[in-house]
């Protein structure tokens, strides 16, 4: 009876997460696969947890690029979950540099810091691993979490553009493994993540900052 219940929980959740228009498989690319189109923001939901604050204003579109108030604090996310795949994504500052970063394997429920993985973008800190809310990655052999925040500083030191110039996040996700390139070099890389696949979040953590170039590649070509 125990296990009729838990089995019929289950389905209902599966059934919310459907009516929520969300898929509740895990996506794994077979091609090349564009997650922003320069347009509109199909295919992401925006989350701030202030209800009191108009998302449409922290996060808006302008001649092909997402635009990030950076306060407050929130991110826009995927409404697919993705494993084993390349991501490319692309971001300068406008104004002062400060904050941000690209979350990895994000979970449910939205909220500030969602469990995930995160690749961070803070301003001369570019290629840092940040471990949110009990995930845990491995790094040179030694376990790193879980906590409600651990850090794993990059392997070089910074290589980031100028404020206003464009940088670029390579991003390999393989099982459990996560490579961070920053401008085309290795700054990070870990095992045995967990998790290992879910939602991507662009982050909005500190002062206008833009995004373009948001793609995911098979790990290998078909």
């Amino acid at each position: 009876m125990r296990k009729a219940v838990v089995m019929l929980g289950l389905v209902g959740l599966a059934v919310g997460y459907a009516a929520a228009g969300e898929p509740i498989d895990v996506v794994v690319p077979k091609q090349k696969t564009v997650l922003f189109n320069g347009k509109d923001f199909a295919g992401w939901k925006k989350f701030i947890p202030n209800k009191g604050v108009d998302v449409d204003k922290v996060w808006t579109i302008k001649d092909g690029v997402i635009h990030c108030l950076g306060k407050p604090n929130g991110y826009i996310r995927t409404t697919t979950r993705y494993g084993n795949y390349k991501l490319h994504v692309e971001w300068r500052w406008t104004g002062k540099p400060t904050n941000s970063g690209c979350l990895l394997h994000a979970q449910l429920p939205d909220r500030t810091w969602p469990k995930c993985v995160e690749a961070q973008m803070m301003n001369q800190n570019a290629g840092d691993f940040w471990l949110l809310t009990h995930s845990t990655i491995t790094v040179d052999g030694k376990k790193v979490g879980p906590k409600m925040y651990a850090n794993v500083k990059k392997k070089h030191p910074s290589n980031e553009k100028p404020q206003g110039e464009w940088n670029s996040y390579d991003i390999t996700c393989d099982g459990g493994t996560v490579r961070l390139m920053v401008n085309g070099l290795l700054q990070n890389e870990g095992t045995e993540a967990d998790p290992s696949h879910g939602y991507i979040c662009l982050q909005s953590e500190g002062s206008p900052i833009e995004f373009r170039n948001v793609y995911l590649e098979p790990l290998k070509s078909e």
